[in-house]
Parts: C-alpha cells; sequence; structure tokens
C-alpha cells in the first residue's frame, strides 16, 4: 500500500483553519471542499487514460483523454458527502457510487447500512472519499467491498489519517497483489482511546452537517 502525505502551504493553511474548534460549518463545507480539490490533484495522478489527436484552430494537436470505463468516485456516507464535490469538480465525467458505513463505537468496527454502486466493477479505478481514516476498519471494508465487485485499484482520499489505520490498512491487504493508494493532509499523532484522531479535527461529520 502506498501512502501520499501531500506538502502544500495551500494544504497545510486549509486544514489549520478546518482543525480550528471555532471554525462554522458553513466555513469548513468550503474550506474541506477545497481542501479535497487539491488532494484530489495528486491523487489521480495515476488515472488511466488513452492517447488522442484533436485539431486546434491552427493545426493538429495529440493529448489524453480519461479512459473508459470511467473512474468511479465512492463518498462513505455520510461525511463523504462533503468531499464529493470537490472531488467531481476535477473529475466531472466520473461517475458515483455510494457506500452507507457507519464505526460501532462499542467495537469500533464497521457495519454496512446502504450501497448504490454497479454490481461489476470490473476494469474501474475507484476513488473512495472519506474524511478521516481513524482505526482504518471503515477503509479497509469499503476498499474489500470495492474490490469484490471487480475493481482494478483503488485510491483513498482522506483529509486525515493516524497511524494505527495506515498500519492496519497495510496488514490486511498486505497480501492482495491489488494496486491501493491513501492520500492526506496530514498524518496525525495517535487515536485516543474512543478511537478518534488526535490532535485531528474532531467529528468531521458533525462539523459538515451538524450534530442529527
Amino acid at each position: 500500500m502506498e501512502t501520499l502525505v501531500v506538502d502544500h502551504p495551500l494544504v497545510a493553511h486549509k486544514l489549520t483553519t478546518l482543525r480550528d474548534v471555532r471554525t462554522d460549518s458553513p466555513t469548513f463545507r468550503r474550506l474541506a471542499d477545497e481542501l479535497v480539490t487539491l488532494l484530489a490533484y495528486e491523487a489521480t495522478r495515476d488515472v488511466r487514460v488513452t492517447d488522442v489527436t484533436v485539431e486546434t484552430p491552427v493545426s493538429s494537436a495529440k493529448g489524453v483523454r480519461l479512459a473508459k470505463p470511467q473512474p468511479l468516485v465512492v463518498p462513505i456516507l455520510r461525511a463523504g458527502l462533503g468531499m464529493l464535490d470537490g472531488m467531481t469538480r476535477l473529475l466531472p465525467t466520473a461517475e458515483v457510487g455510494f457506500l452507507g458505513m457507519i464505526r460501532n463505537e462499542s467495537t469500533l468496527q464497521a457495519e454496512t447500512y446502504a450501497t448504490r454502486l454497479p454490481d461489476d466493477l470490473s476494469g474501474r479505478q475507484c476513488f473512495v472519499v472519506d474524511p478521516m481514516l481513524a482505526t482504518g476498519g471503515t477503509l479497509a471494508a469499503a476498499v474489500q467491498f470495492l474490490f469484490d465487485r471487480g475493481a482494478v485499484d483503488v485510491t483513498a482520499i482522506c483529509l486525515l489519517a493516524a497511524p494505527e489505520g495506515l498500519a492496519y490498512m497495510d496488514k490486511v491487504f498486505a497480501n492482495s497483489g491489488k494496486p491501493i493508494r491513501v492520500v492526506t493532509a496530514s498524518l496525525d499523532e495517535r487515536l485516543n482511546e474512543n478511537g478518534y484522531i488526535v490532535p485531528g479535527l474532531g467529528d468531521a461529520g458533525d462539523r459538515l452537517y451538524g450534530v442529527v
């Protein structure tokens, strides 16, 4: 598994404001959207393309277009929805699937409660978006779900990651033979006793949408 921590002053600037407890939900949503677009730029560096030739007003020019089948963006509900616009802004032709997963706060294990994805993902590159990679249970379950349906490689885009979550992902997929990448704005210190990232930014879903 490959991990990329994006080192850029704009990423660090936006993430600092997201961490700030004084940042309100409208500002949090806007900054999360902007930050995801910056992360998506790095996450899509290996997106598949095909060579094409187009006519400019002056001459012909060689270039590339996204290869088919188109990439699939998969937000993990509900917090992942706050990252969807930032992804589709960069990949407007990508298709979007939805995966509803929740962490059982007693066992810290992921439970699936809703899916809206193609049954056959053969040949598809998938981009999973979820703000927090904490214990790794939810993301690992989501990635495995996509591989079980035929995805060829999966890139996860997270605002924050904890060392424990990355270690768990690496352990689960050590012998999978599948290409997996995690792209994040920060590798934080640790998890606390409740499984939350420290220093983190709190509950991303609550900060995006309020407590429900």
